[in-house]
Parts: structure tokens; C-alpha cells; sequence
């Protein structure tokens, strides 16, 4: 049984427990969900009844753990799970988890200690919940299926930027601006698309940042994974100015369609990708040093061919067909 927000939103990226759940039931899983209820009462009373009516049918339940309120749906569920004599694995999730672990010890204890195992889909997250006591924690990195991500080499490169993430103030959307406006004193054809859904009233803010700031930027919304990806093919440089992260999926897609990427240096990133050998990694919320790491790639295709060639065959370990042997071995040998 899986337990998390399945809120079906076509305006919002999926989540593991979309992207996940249908590859193990492609597998031949037989799964069961909590909850797709949009009222937060109703989601955990859902959730509830799914595990007293599916306790018996079920051999472990896979529990979302986020910082936010869910943490507080995972902690409900986690001692439910245990009156019910049911194993549960968390799957862990936001770089602001640690904060949980600081501030909320007892009730972080009674979650992740009983837990039968933590996933951590970063390294970045590993070594947290390792730092704390943690020891059942394993790395098992969210999937992508390479076969949907075409490889595009690219060696002589223009400054046609691509930013991919929701708009979220955490991911300081606004930056990408402040980087087009720099690199349009030495590459006046310069260019920028942001790509990705509203979540907290920032993508109004960065358009009308955009408008002051007097340059022209395609902002796309939401697209499909299959749009965006072919948008990809367009441009030449990806850029990830977020200020909190854990494991973006949506660099690691960066990585496997040939992208040089250029990245704040903040929380699981220097885990997933190493500087100068997959791509080009900056101090958050500095404009001039990823304007200039930008203007490093322009400059050098022998960097570029050399930091994509290196981050594809790093994406192609995401592939399902490799990090679904890691969820056979913990859902049937236990291990």
C-alpha cells in the first residue's frame, strides 16, 4: 500500500507516488493508494481506512515522508502501522527535512526508528538521516526512463538558456532574470525559457521582474514531460537557481538530454552532480558567478562536451531497469 498525496493535478509536475506506483505495478505489484481526497481531513481519514482495510493484503506500506504537513500524515500512519503489526518504509522527501529531525526529535524518533526502512533519494538525504542515528536509511534515487530522454551533443554552444521547475520562491526563479540581463551586455541575442507550473504566486512576480527589468522571456507554464523535452532540443544551457534542493529531477532529465547545466551549490546537488566534471556548480543567489559560469561554457566546447558526455552516462543509472533492481531486493528479500 502506498500512502502520500495522490492529488491527480494536471497543472502540477507528478509525484513518486504517481511516477513510482505505476512502475511497480508495471512489475506486477498489486498496489493500493491513500489518498486522493483534496481536503486535508478527509485525505488522513482516507488514509486511515485504507490501512485497516488493506492491512491483511498487504506486505509493506511505502509511507511519503515530507517536511511540510504530511510529516504529521507520515507520523499518524507510522503508528498505525504499528498497532496493526505492519511493516512500513518511509521514502523521504525536501531538502528541510533536517529541520524535523532538529526540531521535532521525539516525534522524528517515532516515525523513522520503527520504520522497517528509509529511502533517500539522494545522498544528500542519506548522509543526513545517517548524521542522526539513523543506520536503515538507503539511497535509491528517483527514476527516469532514459529511452524518453534523446541526447542532443552539443559542442558550439549560444546563450539560449532553459529553466525547468515549478515556480516556487525556494527555487528563486527570479535569478534566472538577473542572469539573462548579465549576459545580455556581451550576448545581445541572448535568451531565456522558464518552463513550469505556479505554486506560491512567483511566476507572476518573475514575469513583472522581467517586464522592470526590461527583457523579453518565454515563459511556457506547465508542459508534458514529452513537450518539454522536445523545447529542449532549442536550447543550449540549463540553469537551476534554486536555493533549497534535494535530488531535482528535473536536472538529472537536464543531464540525459545533453544539457551543460549550471547550478547553485545548495543541498543535494554537489551530491548529484560533480563540479567541473558534470556540470558547472555556483554559490546560490549570485548572479555574476552563474552569468559567468554561463559564459564559461560559450567559450569552451571542449568543457561542454566534456561535462554532458560525463552527466549522460551518470543519468543513464536513473534508468528504471537499473534502480528497480534496488526496490525488488527491499520489497522481497526484506533486505
Amino acid at each position: 500500500m502506498y500512502i502520500g498525496n495522490k492529488l491527480i493535478n494536471p497543472n502540477q509536475t507528478p509525484t513518486t507516488i504517481e511516477t513510482l506506483g505505476e512502475l511497480l505495478e508495471s512489475e506486477g505489484y498489486t498496489l493500493y493508494y491513500a489518498s486522493s481526497k483534496n481536503n486535508i481531513f478527509l485525505r488522513f481519514l482516507d488514509m486511515v481506512n485504507a490501512c485497516f482495510k488493506y492491512s491483511k493484503q498487504v506486505n509493506y506500506v511505502l509511507i511519503d515522508t515530507y517536511s511540510t504537513l504530511n510529516f504529521y500524515y507520515a507520523l499518524g500512519i507510522s503508528i498505525l502501522c504499528r498497532l496493526l503489526k505492519k511493516p512500513y518504509i518511509c521514502i523521504l522527501h525536501g531538502g528541510n527535512l533536517e529541520n524535523r529531525l532538529i526540531k521535532f526529535p521525539f516525534l522524528a524518533k517515532t516515525i523513522f526508528k520503527n520504520a522497517h526502512k528509509l529511502i533517500a533519494p539522494s545522498g544528500f538525504l542519506e548522509s543526513i538521516f545517517k548524521k542522526y542515528g539513523y543506520t536503515e536509511v538507503l539511497y535509491v534515487p528517483n527514476t527516469i526512463e532514459i529511452a524518453n530522454y534523446p541526447y542532443k551533443k552539443r559542442e558550439n554552444i549560444q546563450a539560449k538558456l532553459l529553466w525547468v521547475r515549478s515556480f516556487s520562491r525556494i527555487y528563486n526563479p527570479k535569478l534566472a532574470i538577473d542572469i539573462l540581463c548579465l549576459l545580455k551586455e556581451n550576448y545581445k541575442q541572448a535568451s531565456l525559457c522558464m518552463v513550469g507550473p505556479e505554486k506560491d504566486g512567483s511566476m507572476q512576480e518573475t514575469i513583472a521582474y522581467a517586464e522592470e527589468k526590461n527583457v523579453a522571456v518565454h515563459f511556457t507554464g506547465k508542459l508534458s514531460k514529452k513537450e518539454w523535452t522536445q523545447l529542449a532540443s532549442e536550447y543550449d544551457v540549463f540553469i537551476n537557481t534554486t536555493n533549497v534542493d534535494n535530488m531535482p529531477v528535473s536536472v538529472v532529465e537536464a543531464m540525459a538530454l545533453g544539457l551543460p547545466i549550471v547550478s547553485t551549490h545548495v543541498g543535494g546537488l554537489p551530491f548529484l552532480v560533480a563540479d567541473k566534471n558534470e556540470a558547472l556548480l555556483v554559490p546560490p543567489n549570485n548572479p555574476e558567478a552563474m552569468m559567468n559560469a554561463v559564459q564559461s561554457l560559450l567559450e569552451s566546447s571542449e568543457l561542454v562536451v566534456k561535462i554532458t558526455g560525463n552527466a549522460r552516462q551518470k543519468a543513464e543509472l536513473f534508468d528504471w531497469k537499473h534502480v528497480k533492481q534496488q526496490w525488488f531486493k527491499i520489497l522481497e528479500d526484506g533486505a
